[in-house]
């Protein structure tokens, strides 16, 4: 309990410092994306049980000078909206972002997430009602989960560019214990920059 109150409170400390000190970061992107459940139980890369895709934006912020000592990430706030009957849920953190090639990049990011989904099964693990509920739902075993995530990006200008992105959640037995079958999704985005160079 004592890790996890500690994770929220770092987290949120951090988006808290990002949008309340403009005169060290700034909004540097907006990003709408579209993403698709793709996990089994079992980690297998399958149609995911939770239906619909959901719907994303993310605000991007330029890095502040704390983070410089861990490369200079950008802080992010996002939210993702379902379509269906799965999982919403809205979360901060950091994006590191590297050009690989002229046009292209690399991005991996880290952050904290609360949702909307199922955590435990509510009725008894044999009865059939439980195997009917485990059927039809990921049991993410906390509230509040990690999010990872990895883009490929393409530039489509200078303000402009394509993601093909894949985000993974899950409490990693650190935020809870027990039941932690987590959510992957894969989808693009578009990204808007507000600077056309986002080195800066």
């Amino acid at each position: 309990m004592k890790m996890k109150l500690l994770c929220s409170s770092l987290l949120i400390a951090a988006a808290g410092l990002m949008f309340a000190a403009p005169a060290e970061a700034k909004i540097d992107e907006v990003r709408f994306g579209v993403v698709g459940n793709i996990r089994s139980d079992q980690g297998e890369i399958v149609e995911g049980k939770e239906d619909g895709a959901n719907v994303e934006l993310e605000i991007v912020s330029s890095s502040p000078d704390f983070l410089n000592l861990i490369g200079s990430p950008r802080p992010y706030i996002m939210g993702s909206l379902n379509t269906g009957d799965g999982v919403s849920f809205g979360g901060v953190g950091v994006v590191w972002r590297w050009e690989f090639a002229d046009g292209w990049a690399f991005e991996p990011g880290f952050g904290y997430i609360v949702h909307n989904g199922e955590i435990d099964n509510p009725f008894p693990p044999l009865s059939p009602e439980g195997i009917a509920f485990e059927a039809d739902h990921q049991l993410l075993g906390s509230r509040d989960l990690f999010r990872s995530s990895f883009a490929l990006e393409r530039e489509l200008g200078e303000r402009a560019a394509l993601q093909l992105y894949w985000q993974h959640m899950s409490h990693g037995q650190i935020l809870d214990s027990g039941r932690n079958q987590g959510l992957d999704y894969v989808g693009l985005r578009f990204l808007y920059r507000f600077d056309a160079d986002p080195a800066d």
